[in-house]
């Protein structure tokens, strides 16, 4: 039984560690409202999520007021837009006005951000998955609380490199079409491989084919009560270290578990999964770099990095999973760079590169994460950076996935304001080479041998 004792006892973590529930996220499925007409479809749209996120908002913060828990963000997840829309969109401008029309919806409702506007094409595009992602760059400068997502790959299926190749083309029209925001589209579109049908975090989620017809989802964050933790504990063995996490890791998940079930209850939807993932921000404080480094390194990038991540990740979700059933999307830890104030410095003290964040996604839940590269970046060169983060989910049967914002009209060693919880990110150089031959052969990497498990 979750009690309120359990909620006194994380008083101080929430008033001295930065500990909140980062977000309750609605699931809400779009299916039935498909429509050949475009204008009933948009209707459709509008009426089904206002009817069901209507008291989001108000249920979110009557719980916060309750509990004393800081719920930062409330969301909203939809059905994988190039579904929804494929019998009535015949072009990306189709598209548009349903990302328009979600942008209106979420503004009604008073979510921070809707995700959705999504194509799943990991072993192949519809003409209306085409259209989709086509639209997108325009989508995202003309909405502001939309976020995008394009599944490129799976363990099952290997990865689409037509869908790889044209995303390196939409990340960096992205970027042109809000240039005059420091790029800040390409911080609400994410590339995946092997994306969760349940994640509640933005800009990644999207509501699963696989989902009830609505759902509550909670995400949980915690780095700065990990570290304060890990601090009474200097210098003892990694046993005492790993129990540490452990054990810090379940009171944070009880705390997601009872706001989860709580709104589920309030708002007569069901409930999903908790997401326990350590998510920065840019306070100072709640910062996974400093887990790290309180773990023992000196600057985050230094030799050890990665082993240190891998142990970090591993604990949290033993300690999660022990406190809830239905622990699910992406749960671990997070490394983006623009919304972790010690990644920042990090990077600022040249000890974090681009190579070693992607030795590191190997082992954290996601991947290359809120990165800003050089404008003058080709598309092919992002092509081939989703190409690698993809293929290390794909082999290593995990989710990673690939948001890098080339800010154009910027250069190495210059900063990007992203305001809020994105924070602000100096451009890091990327590797000058070309890869064009290898990202314009036309096709599919094939599924890894081991993807033959039936």
């Amino acid at each position: 039984m979750i009690n309120f004792f359990e909620v006194n006892e994380t008083n101080k973590m929430i008033d001295q560690e930065n500990l909140d529930v980062r977000t309750i996220t609605m699931g809400i499925s779009l299916l039935d409202c498909i429509d050949s007409d475009l204008a009933k479809l948009n209707q459709k749209i509008y009426d089904k999520i206002f009817t069901k996120a209507e008291h989001l908002v108000e249920v979110g913060e009557e719980i916060s007021r309750e509990f004393g828990v800081p719920i930062v963000n409330k969301r909203i997840s939809v059905t994988p837009i190039a579904l929804v829309g494929a019998a009535a969109c015949r072009c990306p401008e189709d598209f548009i006005t349903i990302a328009q029309t979600l942008d209106n919806v979420a503004h009604a409702v008073g979510v921070n951000f809707i995700g959705g506007y999504s194509a799943l094409v990991s072993k192949g595009m519809t003409p209306a998955e085409e259209n989709l992602i086509r639209s997108i760059p325009q989508a995202l400068a003309v909405t502001e609380r939309v976020c995008s997502s394009v599944n490129v790959g799976s363990t099952r299926t290997g990865l689409n490199m037509d869908a790889v190749r044209l995303m390196g083309e939409i990340v960096k029209k992205t970027a042109e079409a809000t240039a005059d925001q420091g790029s800040i589209g390409c911080a609400k579109l994410v590339v995946f491989c092997n994306a969760p049908d349940d994640n509640p975090f933005m800009a990644g989620a999207f509501h699963g084919v696989t989902e009830a017809d609505a759902i509550i989802n909670v995400g949980v964050s915690g780095p700065g009560v990990v570290k304060t933790a890990l601090q009474a504990v200097r210098g003892e063995s990694f046993e005492v270290l790993c129990e540490t996490i452990k054990k810090t890791a379940f009171k944070v998940t009880r705390v997601g578990q009872l706001v989860a079930k709580e709104a589920s209850e309030m708002l007569q939807i069901p409930f999903g999964i908790v997401d326990l993932s350590l998510a920065p921000t840019p306070a100072i404080g709640d910062s996974v770099a400093d887990i790290l480094k309180e773990i023992g390194l000196e600057e985050v990038g230094a030799p050890g990095t990665t082993a240190a991540l891998a142990l970090l990740n591993d604990q949290v979700k033993k300690g999660g999973v022990m406190a809830s059933s239905y622990v699910g999307g992406l749960s671990g830890a997070f490394i983006p760079v623009s919304e972790d104030q010690g990644m920042i410095d990090a990077v600022n003290a040249q000890a974090l590169t681009l190579e070693k964040l992607e030795a590191m996604t190997c082992v954290c839940s996601v991947g290359l994460d809120m990165i800003a590269v050089p404008g003058d970046t080709k598309a092919t060169t992002i092509a081939g950076i989703i190409a690698d983060e993809a293929a290390i989910g794909m082999i290593n049967q995990k989710t990673t996935a690939v948001r890098l914002i080339p800010v154009i009209g910027k250069g190495v060693g210059e900063v990007v304001e992203f305001g809020g919880l994105l924070g602000y990110a100096p451009v890091i150089p990327v590797n000058s080479f070309g890869c064009d031959a290898f990202v314009n052969r036309q096709g599919r990497i094939p599924a890894p041998i081991h993807s033959f498990k039936n």
